[in-house]
């Protein structure tokens, strides 16, 4: 009876979590109370992996069977790494949808290189805010509508990037206005109103009368803010370069401290769970092979001195190869080389050899040393042999 309703217990904790992490893509709508079709707005966050891919693509599907209006992208990335194929056919689906599709690099101090600037080019729509730039776009991408395209400002931003400012004067953005760039969002609706895209004039703003009636407000369409859902959100977040890093080390490092102090299998647990979310990372963001089998061996030769239970010259040599292979695990996204800041990079290799130096081998030797506290009073006093006593051994 106890473990059928342990059974039971486990299987709703389960379905529980299902439900949570299989939830929808959240959404989250601001604006006024007006008649307005509503203005879906996609968060671009991050590199651009296929989760984030196949997010852009779900919204474009949302929009085209709902009432909404147009879509835009509010983006901030260091690019994308994704095959080129599969971001080929994102700027496809962009290209050939019946919505207007615009890009907002936003907000001040977003970035837009490789492939994430290139979608500047494919949106019917591009702005940008103030303090934000984009370019480093590399090799640009094949469409069904021909090669990508900035038009004069395409060999500029091959290879280096330009600030709102430039990039209009470059002509690299499809949003005429009279201001230097588009700061907030609400001013990117206000600047899409009226515009004819797709045989669709967009009407995002509409003049409301105030409570008292004396004045008109100027009054935007309703914005439906969508984020990843909670598992998504969760993976998205596992795949990023600093995140992955520190993932790997410190499960690699908990499985090696549960193996050796034999516990109840919390550390155990915690270890499987790191990683395998950084075994994602791994498969999502380009790594070296070469600098991940250094860091493996690192790990090795950091758990024969945890065995021994004194830090010596392999505990030395492991965090010099984890340093080294820490430094030169990833390589470059199509925006650009992927680095450890050295926040992240510091922080991991002062965790490891705090745990491999000072944490581990003391725990190791309280586990499975003998015990000898209490024996004191035994001084001095009279035993009885009840077995033969050899002197001699």
């Amino acid at each position: 009876m106890i473990n059928l309703r342990k059974a039971l217990s486990i299987t709703m904790l389960v379905s529980a979590l299902a439900t949570t992490f299989g939830a929808a893509t959240a959404a989250i709508a601001e604006g006024g109370t007006n008649s307005l079709a509503p203005v879906d707005v996609v968060e671009v966050n991050g590199l651009i992996d296929e989760i984030v891919v196949s997010d852009i693509e779900q919204a474009i599907d949302r929009a085209e069977t709902s009432t909404s209006q147009a879509v835009i992208l509010q983006v901030n990335s260091l690019g994308g790494v994704v095959s080129t194929k599969r971001m080929e056919a994102l700027f496809n689906k962009i290209i050939e949808s019946k919505k207007p599709i615009g890009v907002w690099v936003g907000p001040t101090t977003a970035r837009a290189y490789g492939s994430a600037a290139q979608l500047l080019a494919v949106a019917d729509v591009s702005a940008m805010a103030d303090g934000t730039r984009i370019g480093k776009t590399g090799k640009l991408l094949m469409t069904s509508a021909g090669e990508v395209s900035f038009g004069d400002a395409s060999a500029t931003l091959r290879t280096t990037t330009v600030n709102s400012k430039e990039a209009k004067r470059l002509g690299a953005l499809k949003l005429k206005t009279d201001d230097e760039g588009v700061p907030v969002l609400r001013n990117m609706l206000l600047a899409m109103n009226g515009l004819s895209i797709k045989g669709k004039v967009l009407q995002t703003v509409v003049d409301v009368k105030s409570d008292s009636g004396d004045e008109l407000i100027r009054e935007a369409a309703t914005t439906r803010f969508f984020k990843l859902g909670l598992l998504e959100r969760l993976l998205h977040t596992a795949a990023s370069p600093p995140v992955t890093f520190l993932l790997v080390i410190i499960g690699l490092a908990l499985l090696i401290f549960e193996f050796f102090t034999a516990g109840i299998g919390i550390a155990g647990v915690v270890g499987a769970i790191c990683v395998v979310l950084g075994s994602h990372g791994l498969a999502t963001l380009p790594i070296r092979g070469a600098s991940l089998a250094v860091i493996i061996v690192a790990m090795l030769l950091l758990s024969i001195d945890v065995q021994v239970g004194i830090p010596r010259f392999f505990t030395g040599l492991g965090l010099v190869l984890l340093a080294i292979g820490s430094l030169t695990l990833f390589r470059s996204s199509d925006g650009g080389e992927i680095r450890l800041s050295w926040l992240t990079f510091l922080s991991g290799m002062i965790a490891i050899s705090l745990a491999f130096v000072v944490g581990m081998p003391s725990m190791v030797r309280t586990r499975f040393a003998t015990p000898t506290i209490g024996r004191e009073w035994m001084i001095g006093s009279v035993g009885r042999a009840v077995g033969t006593i050899n002197p001699l051994g």
